[in-house]
């Protein structure tokens, strides 16, 4: 029984988290020939599998598996997010028959890297009959520069929190929202930073 697979599929890896296409019974599909975009995750799958057979002639991998992923993306900047990669790169391999069921990879292990010359993704398989996994993390003895990634775009609250309005002058002295700088109503103000902090509920509600 074979316990170990190698798969190097060159190319930038592609993700299939945000496609959504249903026949007229409602069945999700992959189509590959339609001309439009879409097509590009099924051809993407078919490239994966055909690697996986090319690289692994008469292999079957049918117990509990351990998987070390490398993802190698072209370009630091633009690329697909590592978490969801791995649904086209797991149901390629899949259809390859390389292994019986993706619910096999009982472990994972994914790293993100770039090569700008030569973007692809190696895969290691390891079934757990015979291998075991064990990592640490570690204190860096001189730290790195920091990759920071900005959360503006995902986080209504921290984009509410950032852009909130000025305070307009209200002579009448009304209680206004810190954020929607609306007049509030004594039943609907929130209080925060001791009392400093005066927010609306409907305000309140969109910060979580």
């Amino acid at each position: 029984m074979n316990t170990y697979a190698k798969i190097v599929v060159p190319g930038s890896p592609i993700t299939k988290s945000n496609f959504k296409l249903h026949n007229k019974d409602g069945r999700a599909i992959l189509p590959s020939n339609t001309g439009k975009s879409h097509d590009r995750y099924a051809i993407y799958e078919e490239k994966i599998a055909y690697y996986s057979r090319l690289q692994n002639p008469g292999v079957v991998l049918e117990e509990s598996l351990i998987a070390i992923l490398k993802v190698y993306y072209k370009s630091e900047k633009r690329h697909p997010d590592t978490a969801n990669i791995t649904k086209s790169i797991f149901d390629g391999i899949e259809k390859s028959g390389l292994i019986v069921n993706d619910a096999q990879i009982t472990r994972i292990i994914t790293e993100e890297f770039y090569d700008k010359e030569n973007p692809r993704f190696e895969l290691e398989f390891f079934a757990e009959s015979k291998y075991k996994i064990s990592y640490s993390v570690e204190e860096k003895p001189e730290p790195s520069d920091k990759k920071i990634y900005s959360s503006l775009k995902k986080n209504p609250a921290t984009k509410l929190l950032n852009n909130k309005p000025e305070k307009k002058e209200d002579s009448s002295s009304a209680l206004l929202c810190e954020f929607c700088n609306k007049k509030i109503k004594e039943e609907n103000i929130i209080k925060g930073n001791g009392g400093k902090t005066l927010i609306c509920r409907n305000c309140f509600n969109k910060l979580f």
